[in-house]
């Protein structure tokens, strides 16, 4: 394997080593903060601590922030590959220079959303941060499966990234609303099935993702008959 094989790694092994744990560890403490919720309205004495409203509050900004981040490290992998291999710094260096504000941007963006109070920011901010993701993924470069989108790992990705920002965004209006609190479950829930068909998707490509030594070779197959080139016989030494 070549340096470029082992960043290519780097996005699934964050996911499968740190992103997946901290969406069980969530859905953990959402199932109990809603129990919790629950037995209180039936002015039964809960068992459940306290406390797990506010650990489910911070783990669930970490979540997006991790979803987002590594969002942000699986688009970077193949548009900076594309870069490289076209040397677009010489051919379109505008492109190359607005690529790397949108990654500067969508990230800023984000940074402000956690800081924003009033709704409207928390929108605006939202939006940007949305927009910077749709944007980078509508690069060159970037596997989309669009033939194929309902099981393309990247736009189940991008939707369920575009969930936890605007989940984010409305968290503050769950504490004084019965119907944002509803939409924040059920925009949650739905997200959670989203992650669970990345897992999925994400292992089939990590299977038709050739190393760098064997894309020349692998990618004269034709896909449709499922037939690659019969490989010239070498003559014997």
């Amino acid at each position: 394997m070549e340096i470029a094989d082992f960043l290519g790694l780097l996005h699934p092994a964050i996911a499968v080593v740190f992103v997946f744990p901290l969406i069980g560890t969530v859905v953990n403490f959402a199932w109990q903060t809603r129990q919790r919720r629950l037995q209180n309205l039936t002015e039964a004495k809960s068992k459940i601590p306290p406390v797990v409203g506010k650990e489910h509050k911070q783990l669930g900004d970490w979540l997006t922030s991790a979803v987002v981040g590594l969002t942000l490290v699986g688009l970077a992998y193949p548009i900076g590959k594309n870069i490289i291999k076209k040397q677009l710094w010489n051919t379109a260096n505008f492109q190359v220079i607005f690529i790397i504000l949108m990654f500067v941007a969508t990230i800023a963006s984000l940074v402000l959303l956690y800081q924003a109070k009033q709704k409207l920011w928390r929108a605006i901010f939202a939006t940007l941060t949305g927009i910077g993701l749709v944007v980078l993924g509508c690069q060159d470069g970037v596997y989309r499966l669009t033939s194929e989108w309902y099981w393309s790992h990247y736009y189940i990705g991008i939707t369920a990234s575009l969930l936890m920002v605007f989940s984010l965004a409305i968290v503050q209006d769950i504490y004084k609303s019965h119907r944002w609190r509803v939409i924040h479950t059920v925009l949650n829930c739905v997200a959670l099935l989203l992650f669970i068909g990345q897992g999925l998707t994400g292992t089939r490509d990590l299977l038709q993702i050739p190393l760098s030594w064997q894309e020349p070779y692998i990618y004269q197959c034709d896909y449709v008959n499922k037939t690659c080139p019969t490989p010239t016989p070498q003559p014997p030494k």
